[in-house]
């Protein structure tokens, strides 16, 4: 059983957030007052500036003087591009890996990708971008399996084994089974966020009506009633989530917690397929941007070089960074599919109560999701440090 995630889950928390918001003409959002949105990708070169690529190369004509300021302006932009690459090379040989896992390790975040990880926010005991995954627990879990099977071979079977063999395994499945519980309850009020981002709503709604007009405050369950599906179900999820945890506790009974990890499992499975769908939209979305850019790399190739090289060359730096942008959020995608195809194993076998291979897949799973969460975090623990150097270096 797990805390769910959303693909956007890394926006201020877990996940890596590496898209920016679009404008508001060009703008993508499955579901406005969901947690974890999906990622937007950025506007792009073609709409940001269509006086260069909107009308083909017939903009490059007209008199001499305006050629020469549009000339000089693109050639300051194209230096303050190798400027910028000059900055990101500098302060990637200032910032170190230590560095990174120090920053990664003093956060709440990255101590949960490597351990248990919370995270505090105003308001709440914990946002909702805390995460179950941790390496250490999953490590140990792969561990005792490989130490198991190996040890059960004619090679190495023995009738007996020694004191200190014992030992290790009790002290590890102690260790394991510690770390499990330590998670739930680290997670427990994780329905304060979507509470609150519920209770929001309805408090703008009751604000819409203006000062002359107020609104009629509308009622808690009809808000809950219309909340976005993703919102609605993090809650849920969230409720019983603590329901296990305080049936573990010894507060509620066994049979209640069983039957609130069940339904939890099944809130989880939901949203692993809710994020799967809008990560193959997402990935659709920029793979349509990655074939504009190339669309206009490929007229300005094919283009008379003349007069206009300069500005020509300009613009295609541009792009060429964009085609780089694209490629790498394309790439982030992809390593969001493959957790949420790991979290869709794991929480299968509970769903469904397969028991074929089941701890051997469920562990594998599980470390498998841990180590791609923990890299998306340490990348963007190092972009951050990477984007103050630059501005020190400026």
């Amino acid at each position: 059983m797990s805390h769910m995630s959303f693909p956007g889950e890394d926006a201020s928390g877990s996940f890596y957030m590496p898209f920016e918001s679009q404008a508001s003409s060009s703008a993508f959002q499955m579901n406005p007052l969901s947690l974890h949105p999906p990622r937007t990708p950025r506007t792009s070169l073609s709409s940001a500036h269509p006086q260069s690529h909107g009308n083909g190369f017939s903009g490059y004509e007209g008199s001499s003087a305006k050629e020469e300021s549009n000339t000089i302006a693109e050639v300051d932009e194209e230096e303050d591009l190798e400027e910028d690459s000059a900055r990101l090379k500098l302060a990637q040989t200032r910032v170190s890996n230590e560095e990174v896992w120090r920053e990664m390790f003093l956060t709440s975040n990255g101590r949960d990708k490597a351990f248990v990880r919370i995270r505090r926010c105003s308001g709440a005991l914990k946002s909702n971008w805390a995460r179950n995954q941790k390496l250490i627990q999953y490590g140990l879990k792969l561990y005792l399996l490989f130490h198991n099977s190996v040890a059960s071979t004619q090679l190495l079977h023995r009738s007996k084994p020694p004191a200190w063999e014992q030992e290790l395994r009790s002290r590890l499945s102690s260790t394991v089974d510690g770390l499990s519980r330590t998670r739930k309850c680290l997670l427990l009020f994780n329905w304060l966020a979507p509470l609150t981002a519920i209770l929001a709503r309805r408090t703008e709604s009751m604000s819409m009506g203006g000062a002359s007009k107020p609104k009629a405050p509308t009622p808690f369950l009809h808000t809950l009633m219309h909340a976005p599906p993703p919102v609605l179900l993090d809650l849920v999820h969230s409720s019983s989530d603590d329901v296990y945890t305080f049936s573990l506790l010894g507060l509620l009974s066994k049979k209640t917690g069983e039957r609130a990890a069940r339904f939890s499992d099944w809130c989880w499975l939901l949203a692993t397929l809710v994020g799967l769908v809008e990560n193959g939209v997402e990935r659709q979305m920029i793979g349509g941007l990655q074939h504009e850019v190339h669309s206009r790399l490929y007229a300005e190739s094919m283009a008379n070089p003349g007069k206009s090289k300069p500005l020509s060359s300009a613009t295609a730096k541009q792009d060429e960074k964009e085609m780089a942008r694209l490629q790498k959020q394309d790439f982030w995608l992809q390593i969001t599919r493959t957790k949420l195809l790991m979290d869709l194993i794991f929480v299968s076998y509970d769903v469904f109560r397969l028991q074929r291979w089941r701890d051997t897949v469920k562990t594998c799973a599980g470390l498998t999701s841990g180590m791609l969460s923990a890299w998306k975090l340490y990348d963007r623990h190092q972009q951050t440090l990477l984007k103050a150097a630059t501005t020190l270096a400026a």
